[in-house]
């Protein structure tokens, strides 16, 4: 058996050591410019959220705003309009999820689930059919608002109640709730 020892580091190991590291820096220094510009440029970043004022909208009126390139339905229900979306069992659903990106996927699609505690008249929708990604219709007064008085995609046939739950035709989801909070009562954030 022949022993074994180890050598003393010296001064060419201490070069060697150092300059791997000087150039693992250098890399990193010289491909941040390259990674960084793949980060969202500031116009990109200014559209994750958007400002509303829902002042003017009054009750049974809707308006439509863009988010990240997509129309978002706002609609200030009457209170006979939140009375039917409450009054709807989960069992004549045929989506029982609520869709709601700030609740966690199993919250079940009742109308508290799809509007604010203490702001339920205010509908906030992402407006674009599940089926095939169509704009229903029902944001106008003489709009066509389905079966359900909700909204109506006329491409297939899909009707929406005024929770934004799909009720009869194709669309396999109910339209889908945004992220968004109340600034104040006649200010809302999306995004």
């Amino acid at each position: 058996m022949a022993s074994q020892t180890a050598e003393e580091p010296n001064r060419r190991d201490f070069i060697v050591i150092a300059a791997q590291a000087f150039a693992t820096v250098g890399a990193a220094v010289a491909l941040w410019p390259f990674i960084h510009q793949m980060n969202p440029d500031a116009s990109t970043q200014a559209l994750a959220s958007t400002e509303v004022d829902i002042s003017p909208v009054k009750p049974g009126q809707a308006i439509t705003v863009l988010w990240r390139g997509k129309p978002v339905f706002i609609r200030n229900r009457t209170p006979e309009e939140v009375k039917a979306a409450k009054a709807v069992r989960l069992a004549d659903l045929r989506d029982q999820a609520a869709r709601n990106d700030a609740l966690p996927d199993n919250a079940r699609a009742t109308d508290e689930n799809r509007s604010k505690l203490g702001k339920e008249n205010w509908l906030i929708l992402i407006g674009i059919c599940t089926h095939l990604g169509c704009i229903p219709k029902g944001q106008s007064m003489g709009d066509a608002r389905g079966d359900y008085g909700g909204w109506f995609c006329p491409c297939h046939g899909s009707h929406y109640d005024t929770a934004g739950r799909i009720r009869q035709g194709p669309a396999p989801r109910n339209l889908e709730v945004p992220p968004y909070e109340f600034l104040s009562d006649t200010q809302i954030r999306i995004g």
